[in-house]
């Protein structure tokens, strides 16, 4: 028996897993970050790539919702371009705006001009993560990276987008061009993971943020082949694999077909619902919505067990465990203590 199957299995690992956790396991997507007091102290003055990059300081953010709210996991301070920053791509965070690339990638040859992530670019990250995991205990370690796609409408954009009219130019007028540039970011997204699985996290998620903008055939053709390579260079690691994206309540089947242990829901479809679209054999994750978090706490309170039996529903109709979860990441202005009682109320339930 590995050292690894020796330790007492966290919850949150073994709900991804199938077993029967002594409670259920809770953690919610940017957990660690804006809506806490400590988190804007500690980053005052710090840009967010900076502290990326700063292993003592990705430890300490990583831990403060730990500290506080007492959840199932530890989710790594990061951001999805990180990789990408690493490998050296000119682009940087914006407040207020999020990712901005200075050359955006709309040709082949801009394709073929982008450099690849080596794992000493990245060093920084794996020195946080043995960090944290001198620090966590049983506390689940979560390592991510963001899906092929979303980096690839990140690059293509230039930034943000609402339409993702250049990505879908892009798709449509020059697939070949596509193929070739998401299968770069497929490997640079497989070398992030994997510094960050050798370094010992305990389970990985795949964000596939805007995953949602695309029809299921477009889905099949242009992302999932992608992320699926992803998951399965990954599968020997024997850690759970979570896939999430938002709005894509219409590609859960297909998302759950991509190689992932657990797939994240968000708050516009019932878990017993996405159970039945997901299909049969996967854990689910989710699914407040982060904007009920401003109601009275009755109301909340409310929410949290009506998404409990739903995810109940959601075993007998096929799912093997259950990992709460909010719909999206906290949003910045959420009062952390009410993040605490949905903390406490999950695990008396």
């Amino acid at each position: 028996m590995s050292e690894h199957d020796a330790r007492t299995v966290s919850p949150l690992v073994a709900a991804a897993r199938g077993q029967v956790p002594d409670h259920r396991p809770v953690w919610f997507m940017r957990q660690a970050g804006r809506s806490l007091p400590e988190y804007r102290e500690i980053r005052a003055g710090r840009g967010m790539l900076e502290a990326c990059f700063d292993p003592e300081l990705v430890c300490e953010i990583t831990m403060q919702p730990v500290r506080r709210h007492g959840v199932d996991g530890a989710i790594l301070f990061s951001d999805i371009v990180v990789p990408l920053k690493a490998a050296g791509v000119d682009l940087d965070i914006v407040a207020g705006v999020g990712p901005v690339i200075a050359n955006p990638v709309r040709t082949h040859a801009d394709v073929q001009a982008l450099p690849m992530l080596t794992p000493e670019a990245v060093g920084a990250v794996s020195t946080a993560v043995k960090l944290l995991k001198a620090e966590l205990g049983d506390t689940a370690l979560i390592g991510f990276a963001g899906a092929p796609f979303t980096l690839a409408s990140y690059l293509v954009e230039g930034g943000p987008s609402r339409n993702y009219e250049n990505t879908k130019a892009l798709m449509y007028s020059a697939p070949e061009v596509w193929h070739e540039l998401v299968g770069k970011l497929a490997d640079i997204t497989i070398a992030f993971l994997k510094v960050q699985l050798e370094a010992g996290v305990d389970a990985i998620q795949l964000f596939d943020s805007w995953a949602g903008a695309l029809s299921v055939t477009d889905y099949r053709t242009f992302a999932r082949p992608h992320s699926a390579r992803v998951f399965a260079e990954l599968a020997s690691y024997d850690v759970p694999r979570i896939h999430f994206g938002v709005g894509t309540g219409e590609l859960l089947h297909d998302m759950g077909t991509a190689g992932a242990d657990v797939v994240g829901v968000d708050w516009r479809i019932p878990l017993d619902e996405a159970a039945r679209r997901v299909g049969p054999g996967k854990a689910l994750q989710g699914n407040l919505d982060p904007a009920l978090l401003f109601a009275p706490w009755e109301v909340v309170a409310t929410h949290v067990r009506r998404i409990a039996a739903e995810a109940d529903a959601a075993v007998a109709a096929g799912a093997i465990g259950h990992i709460f979860n909010l719909g999206h990441g906290v949003l910045p202005t959420t009062d952390p203590t009410m993040l605490t009682r949905v903390v406490e109320l999950v695990h008396s339930l």
